[in-house]
């Protein structure tokens, strides 16, 4: 048997890894193919820590940033994706509820039922096997030459999304987003938003994409979670860490930097709940 095909069928291997170090999984709940939700609508991708396994299930945080946890309702049909070194893992899960113990940093545990088995994955745009496929949203960063200069495009953002929010509740026809304030930035580099973490994102740059990423540098980052949101959400970061795979793709953590404006931090949280609750919403209505 091929070290490979071995990987694949022992998965709860792989997972006790994980565990052993202390690392995490990705999971992220699939928009159902249904007429109210678009075609390409995006798949919101969280990071959260692997707190045990057992025969009949996994137990993991509840998603969550910034010391506010994102609810997944028992039922939930989820896609996971484990990784090892180089090597990612796709499959298919539920939750199953809330467990009793294990609140790391306060957030809720969630109980999900164990794989059936595991696909090997490509670390591309689009994560993909043969019943899965997770599209993630796009990101765009620029370097931040003046932090400050953040803080008056972070204050016209809040008020253009606030402003279609009120056009879709009223009904009335308002634009998509055209133009949006810069700060003062550096050059632009595209990205995909690769998962959503306790304080920060992940971005994905490809080769034809990638820049010189500075951990001493902070970054704005506009963060593209439509149709969920109805337009781009932007936001300062600082680079805390990044690592290059085989295929040169560049995979970079960010932590959010609100240190020039903290009545930004609370928007950004009521936007990540609101996508969730959005995606929670149209399972429901699809059930």
């Amino acid at each position: 048997m091929s070290a490979k095909r071995s990987r694949t069928l022992r998965w709860r291997d792989c997972l006790e890894q994980i565990l052993s170090r202390g690392g995490g999984l990705e999971i992220s709940v699939a928009p159902p193919k249904d007429a109210s939700i678009p075609s390409d609508a995006v798949n919101l991708v969280w990071r959260v820590r692997l707190l045990d396994i057992q025969a009949d299930q996994i137990v993991i945080e509840q998603p969550g940033t910034m010391g506010r946890s994102f609810a997944l309702p028992a039922g939930t049909p989820l896609v996971g994706t484990m990784s090892v070194g180089q090597n990612r893992w796709m499959f298919h899960t539920t939750v199953i509820g809330l467990a009793e113990a294990n609140k790391p940093r306060g957030f809720p545990a969630l109980c999900l039922t164990p794989p059936e088995g595991v696909e090997r994955c490509r670390r591309t745009s689009t994560d993909r096997i043969s019943t899965a496929e997770v599209s993630l949203p796009e990101a765009r960063c620029w370097p931040l030459v003046d932090p400050v200069s953040a803080v008056p495009a972070e204050v016209a953002n809040r008020a253009r999304i606030r402003e279609l929010e009120m056009a879709r509740e009223t009904s009335d026809l308002a634009p998509e987003l055209e133009a949006i304030l810069l700060p003062a930035v550096g050059p632009l580099a595209t990205a995909s938003l690769a998962n959503i973490g306790g304080g920060g994102v992940g971005l994905r740059f490809m080769p034809s994409e990638a820049i010189d990423l500075d951990t001493r540098n902070v970054y704005w980052l506009r963060l593209d979670l439509r149709p969920w949101i109805p337009a781009p959400m932007t936001v300062s970061a600082r680079l805390a860490h990044t690592f290059s795979d085989a295929m040169q793709v560049v995979h970079a953590g960010f932590a959010f930097d609100f240190s020039h404006n903290q009545d930004h931090r609370a928007f950004v949280i009521d936007q990540m709940a609101l996508c969730m609750e959005r995606i929670n919403s149209s399972i429901r209505k699809a059930a």
